[in-house]
Formats: structure tokens, sequence, C-alpha cells
């Protein structure tokens, strides 16, 4: 049996793509590049790795084997990759929780 070929791109080139596919959701993020590697930093906790060929991020925690879960995406479909990061992203951003009213009093001021 043949595989199918996967399509490779520019790591960089493809998280620019990305991050642009993001943007169009409103989501803002940063490409940081490097090492055959590229980063798209998207918000706390998630950070979208690509080679080229794939796009993969944290989805989750697998207690009973105490392994990171990953989603992966082609890189050549960014937006459906963002899509599916969008919707990641929406599930974080439920689960963070602001500054509590302990630390509104403070002052960033030296004494």
């Amino acid at each position: 049996m043949i595989s199918p070929a996967m399509v490779t791109l520019d790591p960089c080139r493809s998280a620019e793509t990305l991050r642009d596919a993001l943007q169009r959701d409103g989501i803002n993020s940063d490409v940081h590049d490097g090492y055959g590697l590229a980063l798209v930093s998207v918000w706390v906790g998630l950070v979208v790795w690509c080679d080229g060929e794939r796009l993969w991020w944290r989805t989750g925690w697998n207690a009973d084997r105490r392994r990171v879960i990953y989603a992966w995406h082609p890189a050549s479909d960014p937006l459906r990759a963002a899509r599916r990061i969008a919707m990641r992203y929406a599930e974080l951003r439920a689960q963070h929780h602001p500054i509590t009213s302990h630390c509104a009093g403070t002052s960033a001021e030296p004494l």
C-alpha cells in the first residue's frame, strides 16, 4: 500500500499563514522561528508547533499514562487548523481566572 505524500512547506511560512488565519477569527498570535521549527504563540498554554508538514498543539493531560495529549493538523490546511485551534483557545479562555481581588489593591509603584 502506498501512503499519501504529505506536502512540506517552510515552517515559518506555514506558521505565518496560520497566524493570518487565526487573525481572521479575531485571535492575535505571535510567530517565532528557529532550528527548523516555527511556533505560534496563541494563549497561555496554547502554543502551536510547525515543522512545515504538520501543526500540533497540546490539548490536555492523560493522568493514567502521565503524558501530554496533542492534536495535529496538516500544515497544508491552515484554515481548518485555525478553526480547531480557535476552539481550543475558547476552552482555555473559559477556564482562565482573572486576577483576584486580593491583588487588585496593590500598586506597581516602588515604595
